[in-house]
């Protein structure tokens, strides 16, 4: 893509996409402009990934056909009222950020920004990434197929309701950090058994790496692939017995609904 893109806020989720996108070489690091208000950070990024720091919010605006908003969800009304005058009509308007709604963007940009929500993960950063797209009432086809386009290059996309933008945030959204909580108590339970941090290490987190592959790969429902290697009597069955009784399956199933919950309270109160 040859036009800029520009990036306001370089947090984790920025960097991520960021990351993605040049290693998928979707976009050159010349066309990559970002600003953010912490210096050091700003400086990082720019010497990290070889791209352009704006001067200012406003100078971003200007010189980026898409705009990516990537900051804090308590910052973005105080970046858009900043911002004002600043967006040209048609110009399309990327929104990371947690709990602001469309419709308020649009009340806050020129009539004709055309205004896209997404909701991605940080496994971007290594290309296997999953957004979930919501189009504003302004958004044209071709600022779908922009989006899509630079999404599509750190995993795949999908488009949904905004409605639906909640559950998506505590499924996927969070859903790293639980697999991460998965894969370090497998290491820990690898380790208790007699094998060395390393090792343990690497079967834990090839182990899911295998799994999540054999689902995606081969279509088949978890449940069957499950059944496939328990067999009766067997390790495996005796390991899902303990699983069972201790609401593991309950467990993460309470974390998505709580985590979807905490972001509704985040939309209503910012």
């Amino acid at each position: 893509m040859d036009a800029k893109i520009g990036f306001i806020g370089a947090g984790a989720m920025a960097e991520a996409l960021i990351s993605g996108l040049l290693q998928a070489r979707t976009v050159e690091p010349s066309n990559i402009i970002i600003s953010e208000i912490a210096a050091s950070r700003l400086n990082i990024m720019t010497k990290r990934y070889g791209i352009l720091a704006a001067d200012s919010n406003s100078d971003l605006v200007q010189k980026a056909r898409t705009v990516i908003l990537a900051v804090k969800p308590q910052d973005l009304r105080g970046v858009l009222h900043g911002l004002n005058g600043s967006f040209s009509n048609c110009q399309l308007v990327i929104s990371i950020v947690t709990g602001i709604t469309i419709a308020e963007m649009e009340r806050m940009l020129p009539e004709k920004t055309g205004v896209i929500r997404v909701v991605p993960n940080t496994p971007c950063l290594v290309g296997e990434g999953v957004s979930v797209i919501s189009l504003g009432s302004k958004a044209l086809p071709e600022h779908q197929e922009i989006a899509e386009k630079l999404l599509r290059s750190v995993g795949p996309v999908f488009t949904l309701p905004e409605r639906d933008l909640d559950a998506v945030t505590g499924l996927s959204g969070s859903g790293p950090a639980y697999i991460y909580l998965v894969i370090e108590a497998l290491t820990d339970a690898g380790v208790r058994v007699g094998l060395s941090r390393q090792a343990a290490g690497i079967l834990a987190y090839q182990t899911v790496l295998g799994a999540a592959k054999m689902v995606r790969d081969t279509g088949k429902h978890p449940a069957e692939l499950k059944d496939m290697v328990t067999s009766p009597g067997g390790t495996t069955i005796t390991g899902l017995h303990v699983l069972e009784a201790r609401g593991v399956r309950a467990a993460l199933m309470d974390a998505v609904v709580a985590a979807t919950d905490k972001a509704r309270e985040l939309r209503q109160k910012t």
